[in-house]
């Protein structure tokens, strides 16, 4: 059964929403309203009661609601020391980020411009009505552009706290396409004062949200630095983390998040309770990532507190509250896809990137329909084809030999053969050999089926820890970051834009 509501989000922002169904429960309300209006806060629902001459009251039953009910959004407090305009509505618009949870969208391929003010829309909508007659554009007051402003650094701030440069050329773009009054007639873009108003704003904005309390735009201390400037030490995203810092969730802060998290005493027990691990490390992600982002503490101590974090699918989990993506499937889907052409590049290649090349695609022609195969030379090829230097990243050894010492490697894959089994190369491309990933000179996974699998969970694991990329590999995963998963500002180095042409020709 279908159900029609009067939505009252802000006092000049009333819509009203048709769900095709009607929920089980307020809860479900809540959940399918936030949903469909897009509201990056966490809220109350109140209703205008008829028995009570249409006054405001708590939702507690969902078949209280008459059949055409007036509903209004109440903006929760997630401050005790500031006012819950202050707190969530810093800016007076609807899409001001929420404190206490995790962003859910990613940066979408189309800006949406948000609803603004009812006077704002009432002039840009008579300004775009004239620009459309007879080319007019509009004359901005100091207000208007100001509450545009406003608007545009609240929405932009629910996918990013910090937007490059490519995002503030695409929301400047969308706004003169949404509202063509606006266009500016001395720029060669029809934008470009829009954009630089736009950067200096969001600064601004970061401010107002740093002074209540988000961590995400807090200002700390790098490891060794001396005291922070004001534009020093700040902790921000490198590779297009959604959630690189998340708040605690309401009503939670480190002390309370600290006595829930018995994963230690978790990990113990067999067999393991997945679902239960999965629940905690849930809870705990704006913890850990404090933890890991503020203390940047060594690969042992994290495994040492949080030893799930090096489960698989909590490796994977972990990826996808950080940056929102489903890194083994789109990982994969990418090598698949780019793989025939990447191998066709390869051959093309001479001198003695071509005679290394061709070493690795000897395998490929032995088993050519075997899909680890050519996922594994494509992994091989790339540092090959990108100038970088993989000897000390791809290593090798025998399986008695697994507690080896490898000290001197920060990040690396070795693949471990059985002591009967004849290895050739760290190249070697042998399925039935097991990899294991070297983080800080410890193996800190083993038994890793395949090369393509290792390389997915190392990522994932480098995004989960906050690591940087081996300086001897830095090209090939930034070219499978930015290229291949479409993670981070577009603008690339030179030899990531050559290879990136050759692929897409």
């Amino acid at each position: 059964m279908s159900m029609t509501l009067r939505v009252i989000v802000h006092d000049s922002d009333i819509r009203k929403v048709v769900l095709e169904e009607t929920p089980a429960d307020a809860d479900a309300l809540k959940q399918v309203l936030q949903k469909k209006l897009q509201l990056a806060y966490p809220f109350n629902l109140q209703y205008e009661d008829p028995f009570f001459n249409n006054a405001l009251c708590n939702i507690s039953d969902i078949n209280d609601l008459p059949e055409r009910a007036t509903v209004k959004i109440i903006p929760l407090d997630t401050s005790p020391s500031s006012s819950q305009a202050d707190t969530i509505i810093l800016s007076g618009s609807d899409t001001s980020e929420q404190l206490s949870a995790e962003r859910q969208i990613v940066w979408p391929d189309e800006f949406e411009i948000p609803k603004f003010s009812v006077n704002v829309e009432y002039r840009l909508r008579q300004g775009n009505l004239a620009f459309m007659k007879d080319g007019t554009t509009a004359d901005v007051g100091r207000d208007i552009k100001h509450d545009i402003l406003e608007g545009l650094a609240g929405a932009i701030y629910t996918f990013r706290a910090y937007p490059s440069d490519e995002d503030f050329t695409q929301v400047a773009a969308a706004l003169i396409k949404t509202h063509p009054c606006l266009t500016e007639q001395g720029s060669t873009s029809g934008f470009a004062g829009w954009k630089n108003s736009l950067k200096f704003k969001m600064a601004n904005y970061r401010s107002k949200m740093r002074k209540s309390g988000c961590s995400d735009v807090a200002i700390g201390e790098k490891r060794g630095a001396m005291k922070a400037t004001k534009h020093k030490g700040i902790k921000k995203p490198r590779r297009s983390e959604l959630n690189f810092l998340p708040n605690f969730p309401n009503g939670e802060d480190e002390e309370s998040q600290e006595r829930t998290i018995e994963l230690v005493e978790e990990m113990k027990r067999r067999p393991l309770n997945m679902s239960l691990i999965g629940q905690k490390m849930d809870s705990t992600f704006a913890l850990r990532r404090k933890e890991i982002v503020h203390s940047e503490p060594l690969v042992s101590d994290i495994l040492e507190k949080w030893p799930a974090l090096f489960l698989e699918s909590q490796i994977f989990a972990e990826f996808s509250r950080i940056s929102g993506r489903n890194l083994r499937s789109e990982f994969y889907t990418a090598l698949d896809t780019h793989s025939a052409r990447l191998i066709e590049i390869f051959k093309k290649r001479g001198g003695n990137q071509g005679k290394k090349l061709d070493e690795i695609l000897q395998q490929v022609y032995s088993k050519p329909f075997d899909v680890t195969v050519v996922r594994s030379a494509v992994l091989q090829g790339l540092p090959v084809l990108l100038g970088d230097e993989s000897e000390d990243f791809f290593r090798m050894c025998f399986d008695v030999d697994v507690e080896a010492d490898f000290s001197g490697v920060d990040v690396g894959l070795l693949t471990i053969f059985c002591k009967d089994m004849p290895a050739r190369c760290p190249n070697d491309l042998n399925v039935d050999a097991k990899r294991a990933i070297i983080l800080e000179g410890k193996v800190v996974m083993d038994d890793v089926p395949t090369l393509p699998h290792a390389v997915c969970l190392l990522f994932a694991l480098i995004y989960a820890l906050n690591l940087d990329y081996p300086k001897t590999m830095s090209n090939t995963f930034e070219f499978v970051q930015r290229v291949m998963l479409s993670l981070g500002v577009k603008n690339l180095k030179p030899k990531l834009q050559t290879l990136k042409n050759q692929l897409f020709r």
